[in-house]
């Protein structure tokens, strides 16, 4: 990751990349210390609604075309020009945007990913290759382009395998498949895109956060999934819960992410992990990414500490130490609520959530009337509750008991 070029503003100017709303880009356009200048690509767009589109529109933004970079970087340079505040600062938090973002900031010289930064981060088998020259254990896979190939891998790996594609995020297009009666069960993988196998790592799933400061882990934070992520899909706890700081925790977090930060060469920004302690105790890496982690977890830190991670989190790409003084001692996680396909006829209001043992907020995506089409993917939901307790072992099961309580009804919609 290239260094920070020096500002041309009394204030620093960040480029963010702005892709689905989030809690992280709602807080950087709260502030009041830094000038936002805006980047969206056009494959974006579908996901910005309505509000969001008016509280950013006094903002400005360069909308960029995913497949016509160079072109776009020269219209960028020729409009940027123009701005009361030019940008010296690059920030993207969105994953699906790497692989055109980070290039796009090179083009225009910002500070950036490199394209094996990329692809280390982003693609899993290059990341997977990556885990295996640190000398860290992941799982085994194999680049496929067929069901029949994913059946032969099995065979030799032996049942459950992974199936999923290479640049996926959020458990989308990502199967289990537990033995060879069910390849039929399983949409043949699509030819435009890249798919592999992998092996099914059998343990407990967490989540690994560190903020990084040249090219140090300045803090590191530990997250339970109650359940492996790939769970959720069929209907179990969908959930992710940071560790009080008081706890004891079941591996070094802070060696692990500056052992991937020092093997990535990142020297800034959000790093994030997930991994899987087997049932012989031994820590299997599972994938990397240097950007903002998705759902709430990272709303889950600053909970759990009393500190504003937001702002930590976007200091260390305006080069700046973040602040970590912690007020708190409390495990903190996220659940997010289930939902149902059809138009809503009931559902739980937030006050009924909120009148729940360790609920600290509620946030409903849902109102009786609405029409939900949740996708087959980790992050679907009718909302999220951050709950609180002493140890992650009471969140969960203060989590098991808001679940218990909500309650969602739908009926089909017809034309």
């Amino acid at each position: 990751m290239t260094s920070s070029a020096p500002e041309t503003s009394a204030l620093p100017v960040v480029l963010l990349v702005d892709g689905r709303p989030s809690t992280f880009a709602r807080s950087v356009l709260d502030r009041d210390d830094v000038h936002i200048v805006l980047l969206r690509f056009t494959s974006a767009l579908k996901d910005l609604p309505q509000e969001y589109l008016d509280r950013t529109a006094h903002l400005p933004v360069f909308l960029a075309e995913d497949d016509r970079l160079a072109e776009e970087a020269e219209r960028y340079l020729s409009w940027v020009g123009t701005l009361e505040h030019v940008p010296t600062y690059f920030c993207n938090p969105q994953e699906p945007h790497q692989e055109v973002a980070q290039p796009f900031a090179a083009l225009v010289g910002l500070p950036h990913l490199t394209q094996q930064q990329v692809a280390w981060v982003r693609h899993k088998t290059a990341m997977k290759d990556r885990f295996a020259e640190l000398g860290l254990r992941c799982a085994a896979y194999r680049r496929v382009e067929s069901l029949a190939e994913v059946g032969r891998f099995a065979e030799e790996q032996g049942w459950p395998v992974i199936v999923k594609p290479m640049d996926s995020f959020a458990c989308i297009g990502t199967y289990r498949i537990d033995g060879p009666d069910e390849l039929g069960h399983v949409p043949e993988l699509a030819p435009d895109r890249r798919w592999m196998a992998e092996e099914y790592i059998r343990g407990t799933e967490y989540q690994l956060c560190a903020l990084v400061f040249g090219g140090k882990v300045v803090d590191a934070y530990l997250s339970l999934n109650p359940v492996p992520i790939l769970e959720v899909l069929e209907g179990a706890i969908n959930a992710n819960i940071t560790y009080a700081p008081g706890e004891e925790l079941p591996l070094d977090v802070r060696s692990v992410c500056q052992e991937l930060v020092d093997g990535f060469g990142l020297d800034h920004g959000y790093f994030h992990a997930e991994c899987f302690l087997m049932e012989d105790g031994t820590l299997c890496v599972g994938e990397a990414a240097a950007r903002i982690t998705g759902c709430e977890v990272l709303a889950n830190h600053g909970l759990s500490r009393g500190f504003d991670i937001h702002r930590a989190t976007l200091d260390t790409y305006l080069g700046r130490t973040p602040d970590l003084t912690y007020a708190e001692n409390q495990a903190v996680g996220d659940l997010l609520l289930p939902v149902t396909p059809g138009r809503v006829v009931s559902l739980s209001t937030e006050e009924e959530l909120l009148r729940l043992p360790g609920v600290l907020g509620v946030q409903l995506k849902l109102a009786v009337g609405d029409v939900a089409a949740p996708p087959r993917a980790s992050h679907a939901s009718s909302g999220f509750a951050h709950v609180a307790g002493a140890t992650v072992a009471e969140v969960e099961r203060r989590m098991q008991n808001v679940l218990e309580h909500f309650t969602i009804e739908t009926e089909p919609v017809t034309t």
